[in-house]
């Protein structure tokens, strides 16, 4: 893999040598992208070209707008999502478009907990993304359902993958609770408005099997035709 600084990012590069295939897009929080692209190998024969995006402010760059501590000693989010999607779409990507050797199929954006929120929220502020992975994805984010369902999408993606640990609405926080009926609800919602979209549950709490997760993500979202 190529790492690339790119308006002070990180960016792990997998460029396939074949013109017209799909770019997959990631954020990570602590430089899993070679073991995410490397478990998307094991399970697909799919070519595709690969960029994870590190060294971002997470509780900011993936926070859509501010909210205080959801437990105590937790940091609060600080809502520069706008923010840093202006530099993903008009400094990093643009980078990353030119090193391929010509035009994507599609650029796909997946995302694990709050960078899943993002990939979801990134549907409503630009119209660059055809395919979404929102695995384990933050859908508890007070007001972020209400937003999803009254705003309108600048793009209506091909599809959208859901996931979830079958333990992560277990939980004593009453701000994190509602993450699985959120995430049906979206799933339904995106359904209703004709987008394929599927939701699929996974063994344990939020911390398990991230890399895991993600690549199944990517796998669906690359084998939607």
């Amino acid at each position: 893999m190529e790492k690339r600084l790119l308006a002070g990012k990180t960016v792990e590069l997998c460029i396939s040598p074949r013109e017209g295939v799909p770019l997959v897009l990631l954020h990570t929080v602590h430089g899993e992208g070679r073991q995410v692209y490397e478990a998307v190998g094991r399970l697909t024969n799919t070519a595709f070209s690969f960029a994870a995006i590190d060294g971002l402010q997470w509780d900011d760059d993936m926070s859509p707008w501010p909210i205080p501590p959801v437990a105590k000693g937790e940091a609060p989010c600080t809502g520069g999502a706008d923010a840093y999607l202006a530099e993903l779409t008009e400094m990093i990507l643009p980078e990353i478009l030119q090193k391929l050797p010509g035009q994507p199929a599609y650029v796909a954006l997946s995302g694990y907990s709050l960078a899943g929120l993002f990939a979801l929220y990134a549907m409503y502020r630009t119209d660059l993304f055809g395919r979404i992975a929102s695995v384990s994805g933050s859908l508890w984010y007070p007001g972020f359902l209400r937003f999803a369902q009254s705003q309108k999408m600048k793009r209506v993606p091909e599809c959208i993958y859901f996931s979830l640990g079958d333990k992560e609405a277990r939980t004593r926080n009453k701000v994190l609770q509602p993450v699985k009926e959120n995430t049906r609800l979206l799933k339904d919602y995106y359904e209703g408005k004709g987008i394929s979209a599927v939701m699929e549950m996974n063994p344990g709490n939020h911390f398990t099997d991230d890399i895991g997760r993600t690549a199944k993500g990517i796998c669906w979202i690359l084998s939607q035709g």
